[in-house]
């Protein structure tokens, strides 16, 4: 297979299918080897569109313009563009020298215009996949960029959708469009589904660190596909088909889920029983066969673990069909922030204090530490949940400035939260480098994140 990633170009020649006979053998046929010679231009003098730049995008668009390609960057909102320009994007250092030199080097080409995509040899699909409040997947942003994509395809391109999605929608969105436009797919253009894998603030897991799972509608397209992603990717795995890709990604994040869910509730049992989860888990997690450690706190945050699950969740109830373990398992995420709250409620009356009225500081209110990114953070929903109950809430957080919440309006972040006197100090999230040595000096601390050192004002959910 490798032979094949090193000679197969997206044109219309040398259309030959791939056979089980000209890989290294039938067993490696789901393996792509990863790549051996230095990826930084492995893509020098091709031409790649990427279609959305957000979380998911931009660092793939860094990816492959580190590779050397060109690459389109195609957006309808000309403020992130525009923030891109001036380099004023929430990014990992090294990706923020990255897209300085890309800049500088004129390796980005940000664009709000379709059209732009008919240049490109490979066009990649990197739009957001939310869940809207009656928790219905919204695919409006994937509708209308795999119908962008679709009208402006041409002869020869390599399509990849990488949003997470439900199982199917590849072929909805893209290779029927396609077909109906006369294009046969896997001689005249290719299609393949390749689910993005980006841990935001994460080094360790940046995208050309981390493996890669590659479905093509056949296997030249997912051949093809893998001659542009081989090069952004620790190594490729390929399945048998999009769907099969759809589906990993679906498994991938159900089972941090499940998982989390189940962490959540080991620390409300031992909370129960007056033990340390964490040293619970801690010490299961010596276990070196059969026991991965998840670890619980106020809830999910970003766009994966809070939405993925509900596309399955959704596609199987349009199928008649239930997977009542992971439906369960969202429910219990759902309802976590409100955990929190009723908590705060306890510690406040023990101390005397109802929630109405109270001074209330939230710490951190990104959904995850190192990054400015509030999508779906519990923080927001606890905060507003609290502002509910009549408390006075205050955030700080190093990363963001403001928050919108239903009850409150535009809350903007605190500087002198050390400086104050709060009724209840709620740490939520805590910044890698932040010093939260002065949290221990309120006397009524709630950590939900588990990892504050003891202390006599301290409490755990």
């Amino acid at each position: 297979m490798t032979e094949i990633l090193n000679s197969v170009r997206p044109s219309t020649a040398d259309l030959t299918p791939v056979t089980a006979e000209s890989t290294a053998s039938a067993a490696d046929r789901t393996r792509i080897d990863p790549v051996v010679d230095p990826p930084a231009r492995r893509l020098t003098g091709r031409r790649v569109a990427v279609v959305g730049m957000g979380y998911v995008g931009l660092p793939s668009a860094l990816s492959l313009a580190s590779a050397g390609a060109h690459v389109v960057c195609v957006d309808v909102d000309t403020s992130r563009l525009e923030a891109i320009r001036q380099r004023n994007v929430d990014l990992l250092d090294r990706d923020l020298a990255r897209l300085d030199s890309a800049l500088s080097e004129r390796l980005l080409e940000l664009t709000s215009e379709p059209r732009a995509l008919q240049s490109a040899e490979a066009v990649i699909v990197c739009v957001p996949t939310p869940i809207d409040d009656h928790l219905t997947p919204d695919l409006s942003a994937l509708s209308a960029a795999c119908a962008a994509v679709a009208d402006n395809a041409r002869v020869g391109q390599t399509l990849v959708l990488t949003s997470t999605t439900y199982v199917g929608c590849t072929r909805d969105l893209l290779i029927v469009p396609l077909a109906a436009r006369g294009f046969t797919v896997g001689s005249e253009v290719s299609v393949a589904f390749s689910p993005e894998r980006i841990d935001p603030g994460v080094i360790d897991h940046a995208p050309d660190l981390t493996p890669r799972v590659l479905g093509g509608a056949t296997e030249i397209c997912a051949a093809r596909a893998a001659d542009i992603l081989s090069a952004t990717a620790a190594e490729l795995h390929v399945v048998s088909s999009p769907e099969a890709a759809e589906m990993t990604k679906l498994v991938e994040n159900s089972f941090r889920a499940v998982n989390i869910a189940l962490a959540n509730e080991f620390s409300d049992v031992a909370h129960t029983m007056d033990l340390n989860v964490m040293e619970v888990i801690a010490a299961a997690a010596t276990k070196p066969y059969g026991f991965m450690p998840f670890y619980p706190g106020p809830g999910v945050g970003g766009h994966c673990i809070p939405c993925d699950p509900h596309y399955l969740l959704w596609q199987l109830r349009t199928l008649r069909s239930r997977a009542p373990l992971v439906n369960e398992a969202m429910t219990a995420i759902a309802a976590r922030p409100g955990v929190v709250v009723e908590r705060a409620r306890r510690i406040l009356g023990d101390a005397g204090r109802p929630l109405s009225g109270a001074s209330v500081l939230v710490v951190g209110v990104a959904y995850k530490p190192g990054v400015a990114d509030l999508r779906e953070s519990t923080a927001v929903e606890i905060i507003d949940q609290l502002q509910a109950a009549g408390a006075t809430v205050s955030f700080s957080d190093p990363l963001v400035d403001t928050v919108r919440t239903r009850h409150g309006g535009i809350l903007r972040a605190v500087d002198d939260a050390q400086d104050r006197a709060w009724d209840l100090v709620l740490v939520h999230t805590a910044a890698p480098d932040d010093d939260m040595a002065w949290v221990t000096g309120h006397k009524t601390v709630l950590d939900t994140t588990y990892k504050l050192a003891d202390f006599p004002g301290r409490h755990v959910l």
